[in-house]
């Protein structure tokens, strides 16, 4: 019985902390999901040389085409995050920042990396969830037309977009003996797991957007180091992926699981 007080105060906490940023928490989640694009954008400009040398050397492409991967880069994430942000054509953004995703994926050589190729495919996770989202607005136009209940398209890009999402944990798990790591990998399975079903997903999204967000700002400071060091450049990355996922993350908590989901099918019983 105890234990069912402390799930039902936590679902409580839930719902309060849904009901005081119900009109912010989209906007956050759109910022934060969107973060790493608007900062490799801007990195390609202030590391334009660096960036086509890489390509140039590591392609053998010439100087014309190392030069025109940076500018698609370039102009594809801070026009893509632009669209998202002021909220026009976002499925055409999120078709673009999906390119640039598999393009970066095979240029930089991130589809032999399995941590490095799970964190992408969670980014591409959180942009499904986007996708679903800016699917139901365009609906939200017509309300009072009768239609036949939700999209199938959109209730599975949400079931595509959680278990996408939940691949960001697998990385951080630690296999080590001690107790705080295993205690940490077995609450962070089970999380993921709920997520992923779509089972008290808002309560189980938002605890692990409080743990990411810990984890991400302890592990990753990049601010600490000085900009000259290449692990100033690693950590910012990590940084600013793992803000998307936690934005992917809030999309979950203001959406909801979507109907193919343990939480949909729990309201037909």
């Amino acid at each position: 019985m105890g234990q069912e007080d402390l799930m039902s105060t936590a679902e409580d906490v839930a719902d309060q902390f849904l009901r005081v940023t119900k009109q912010y928490l989209p906007h956050v989640a759109r910022l934060c999901l969107i973060s790493t694009f608007l900062e490799d954008g801007i990195r390609m400009w202030f590391q334009w040389n660096e960036q086509r040398d890489y390509i140039e050397a590591t392609w053998s492409c010439g100087y014309f085409l190392a030069t025109c991967f940076v500018l698609l880069n370039l102009i594809g994430q801070i026009g893509g995050c632009v669209l998202v942000l002021s909220r026009n054509f976002v499925q055409y953004a999120c078709f673009g920042l999906f390119g640039i995703i598999a393009l970066q994926t095979v240029a930089y050589s991130i589809l032999w990396d399995l941590k490095f190729l799970m964190r992408n495919l969670a980014l591409g996770g959180g942009l499904l969830l986007l996708l679903a989202e800016s699917r139901s607005e365009g609906k939200s136009m017509f309300a009072g037309v009768p239609s036949m209940g939700e999209s199938s398209p959109k209730q599975y890009m949400q079931l595509g977009g959680r278990v996408l999402l939940v691949l960001m944990f697998m990385t951080l798990l630690h296999f080590d003996s001690n107790f705080f790591s295993i205690l940490q990998n077995m609450v962070g399975t089970a999380l993921i797991i709920l997520v992923a079903v779509g089972f008290k997903t808002k309560l189980a999204a938002l605890t692990l957007v409080v743990w990411l967000l810990a984890i991400n700002v302890y592990f990753n400071a990049f601010w600490t180091v000085p900009a000259y060091k290449p692990m100033h450049d690693f950590l910012k990355y990590d940084f600013f992926q793992t803000t998307s996922v936690i934005g992917g993350l809030l999309l979950v908590v203001a959406l909801g699981p979507g109907g193919v989901s343990m939480d949909e099918k729990k309201k037909e019983w």
